[in-house]
């Protein structure tokens, strides 16, 4: 039988992804993984393989973090356009702008390594196309309750939901105001979203 493992797997992997995310894959050497995780080379190459493995699995386990959070988050809501303006305002929501600063880690790991890192694309495609099917159904959702118009486009439209979240997170990256970012992501909010024109009562003419 295989010895259990004596460390905490889920601490260890968070350590390992939390360095990835503050650094980039590249500029993250195996020694900054040996430090975090606190195991030897020999544990962590055993439980986990290269740098490269490490890596593809912190991330995948990240995606799927975050389209959890997203589907129970859609289950939860009181309305679906909620789910969706949450998404994009969420990098907003800390008024230090740290969040916003340190971004996305799928987003700024697409940045650095999509071009030449199949692996990456791919896991990128793969969660963009979740998140974009979790916020065509909270959009469908908000357009049976009345809260967006009924002639726009659920899938179109989650998916530029999803391009405004990511090209705030860019800005974001850059350091840009928080109040800034906010109000553009307000702006951009109020052009994908908009609400259904109110209904006017017919006009009865008077009698003469």
């Amino acid at each position: 039988m295989p010895r259990p493992r004596e460390f905490d797997e889920n601490r260890v992997l968070l350590a390992i992804r939390d360095e990835f995310w503050d650094k980039g894959y590249a500029a993250t050497s195996m020694d900054d993984l040996l430090r975090v995780s606190g195991l030897g080379k020999g544990s962590l190459y055993g439980a986990f393989g290269d740098k490269r493995s490490l890596f593809l699995r912190v991330l995948r386990d990240y995606d799927d973090a975050n389209l959890l959070m997203l589907r129970e988050r859609l289950a939860s809501a009181a309305r679906g356009i909620d789910v969706v303006r949450e998404f994009v305002l969420g990098l907003t929501g800390d008024p230090t702008g740290a969040v916003a600063r340190r971004g996305c880690l799928l987003a700024n790991s697409n940045a650095e390594l999509a071009t030449g890192t199949p692996d990456v694309a791919a896991e990128a495609r793969r969660s963009y196309d979740a998140i974009a099917t979790i916020l065509t159904a909270a959009l469908e959702r908000a357009r049976s309750e009345g809260d967006l118009d009924p002639g726009i486009d659920p899938s179109e439209t989650a998916r530029a939901a999803l391009v405004a979240q990511l090209g705030l997170i860019a800005l974001g990256r850059t350091g840009m105001d928080i109040g800034t970012l906010a109000a553009t992501a307000r702006s951009a909010l109020a052009r994908l979203l908009p609400t259904p024109a109110p209904h006017r009562e017919a006009r009865i003419p008077k009698q003469s």
